[in-house]
């Protein structure tokens, strides 16, 4: 029983921080569409291209852009990477 319980608890963390992740995630997304501007799958795409080219975790890619509405500096890995991914992201639009 008391295996369960720890089970349980850890099982309640690991949900409790996939939310917190997606309203971030979604938050993200949300600016990229109105900033790109682009559809809300194409903002996936974007973040995900990001995430993946400065093998970063998608959560941590939406949190720095996120930061950015409280005059936080994008980090230095993303600001380099975000005008290659724009524009992987346009050119995959005009196909």
């Amino acid at each position: 029983m008391a295996v369960e319980i720890l089970e349980l608890r850890a099982e309640n963390e690991q949900l409790s921080r996939a939310l917190e992740s997606r309203a971030v995630i979604d938050q993200a997304r949300g600016m990229v569409m109105v900033l790109a501007p682009c559809s809300s799958e194409r903002a996936w795409d974007l973040m995900v291209d990001i995430s993946q080219h400065c093998n970063v975790k998608l959560r941590s890619v939406a949190a720095a852009l996120v930061a950015t509405t409280q005059d936080e500096p994008l980090p230095e890995q993303i600001q380099r990477e975000l005008p290659g991914a724009l524009r992987r992201l346009h050119a995959t639009e005009r196909r």
